[in-house]
């Protein structure tokens, strides 16, 4: 088999593993799900994960930044879209966040919520990629919402960042009592709150 044949199988094999191991860790958690069954899961023989990582941290780490490069890509297609206004995209981006941790759909829950508490103290370079994940949204946000305040949808008595971080941290704990409460509740309070909060800031 030839060099470019082997390395495409195994990128192959290696993204079998990370999309069957994404889709169990969000239904049962990191710690509780044993590389076996992630391994028969994607088909892959059992005893072979080390030959495509070199440990579970490795795993774990490449598994958070697969998503966080994914889950940016629709950040950008979202805020980034200037046919619509910037203060309407941010409103968008909310409003999916809010139906997608609503939805039955298990793919779709956040992994920063799932795993952040669970891994953050058991795994450093999961930890870091959590945190640099989590900084590059907030970065996204903070533009579109300098955006808004240049185009003058928006009056800030406060910097972009700051408002994002605010916007951001408000978001991540309404989805985890989401979580725990099984209810939207908590979400469609998060939502009212942000369309008050970006309503008050509009120049009128």
């Amino acid at each position: 088999m030839s060099s470019d044949k082997t390395q495409a199988k195994f990128a192959d094999t290696r993204q079998k593993i990370l999309d069957s191991a994404r889709v169990i860790i969000l239904g049962k958690g990191y710690a509780a799900v044993g590389l076996n069954e992630i391994l028969t899961s994607a088909g892959v023989p059992k005893g072979s994960f080390y030959h495509y990582f070199k440990s579970k941290d490795d795993f774990g780490r490449v598994l958070l930044e697969e998503y966080f490069s994914e889950y940016l890509v629709k950040i950008d297609s979202c805020l980034g879209d200037t046919t619509i206004p910037a203060v309407q995209r941010l409103l968008n981006y909310f409003e999916h966040w809010k139906d997608s941790q609503c939805s039955d759909c298990q793919e779709e829950k956040c992994v920063v919520v799932k795993l952040s508490a669970e891994v953050a103290d058991l795994s450093e370079p999961m930890r870091l990629a959590l945190q640099n994940g989590i900084e590059k949204i907030q970065v996204r946000l903070a533009q579109c919402i300098a955006e808004a305040v240049a185009a003058n949808e928006l009056i800030l008595q406060q910097q972009p960042e700051q408002l994002a971080r605010e916007l951001y941290c408000m978001w991540l704990g309404a989805t985890l009592i989401n979580k725990v409460n099984r209810t939207p509740d908590a979400l469609e309070l998060c939502l009212r709150t942000t369309r008050q909060r970006l309503a008050a800031e509009v120049i009128h």
